[in-house]
């Protein structure tokens, strides 16, 4: 029977590697960094996008928030990055969070950490597969009509794709990622060549409608409260960032 499932398995994710060849499982800077960073720049496209549509509840004199609110979480993204770098030094061969967990508050604290994250993944792949999905559906009528089965799809993908291994499937996760910044470095400088040299106005085809507000008149602990739920959605940003 192991024989009957090993031949799709092997197809499928490969050989099994033994750990003394691990180390040639390792990954060029050039390929490495775009596969990680993948997760954080994801996680960047949406959460603005998320801190906006909180704050249309109060309307659109609420907006004027969200640069308070970004400056709050690029603060904290400053203080997890230094504190991953602390973790990095302390703790040269890996483990992350768990391992700080583990080594100063016991093996309990390790799982709960561990568990933790787990939980944050899993929300991840969630999140950013549904985002994409969406996106992919503007231009894509096919994907509109049947989400939950491109997204069930796409996770199927990406879970082989990772169980084949990092360096195997590194290039195919490295493109899409320079293409993606490539994109959104060319879309500022056309926007600036239409905008500063042309001349262009380039409003928003949504630039005429008003957004009324569910919750008109927020103030006090109802205001705070809306703060707080735009800055949480905002913390989405933060998702991956350990990876890197």
């Amino acid at each position: 029977m192991s024989k009957l499932t090993d031949v799709p398995k092997r197809l499928l994710i490969g050989r099994a590697l033994p750990s003394d060849k691990l180390g040639e499982t390792l990954l060029p800077k050039r390929i490495a960094l775009p596969v990680f960073a993948s997760d954080p720049l994801s996680s960047v496209a949406y959460a603005p996008g998320e801190v906006l549509l909180i704050l249309s509840l109060a309307g659109a004199s609420a907006y004027h928030f969200s640069p308070w609110i970004a400056l709050a979480v690029v603060v904290l993204m400053a203080t997890v990055v230094t504190s991953y770098r602390q973790t990095v030094h302390a703790y040269p061969n890996g483990g992350g969070t768990y391992e700080v967990a583990k080594a100063n508050l016991g093996p309990r604290a390790g799982r709960t950490v561990a568990s933790a994250l787990l939980v944050d993944y899993v929300l991840t792949v969630a999140v950013s597969v549904s985002a994409g999905i969406e996106n992919l559906g503007s231009a894509i009528p096919f994907v509109v009509e049947h989400k939950t089965l491109c997204a069930i799809a796409a996770i199927a993908l990406l879970s082989v794709m990772n169980l084949r291994g990092v360096r195997e499937s590194g290039t195919l996760f490295a493109i899409p990622t320079y293409v993606f910044v490539g994109g959104v470095f060319l879309m500022l400088i056309w926007g600036g060549v239409r905008g500063l040299i042309l001349g262009e106005s380039m409003p928003a085809p949504t630039a005429g409608f008003e957004i009324k507000p569910e919750h008109p008149g927020l103030a006090g602990f109802a205001l705070v409260f809306l703060l707080l739920r735009a800055f949480s959605s905002g913390c989405a940003a933060l998702t991956g960032v350990e990876a890197i």
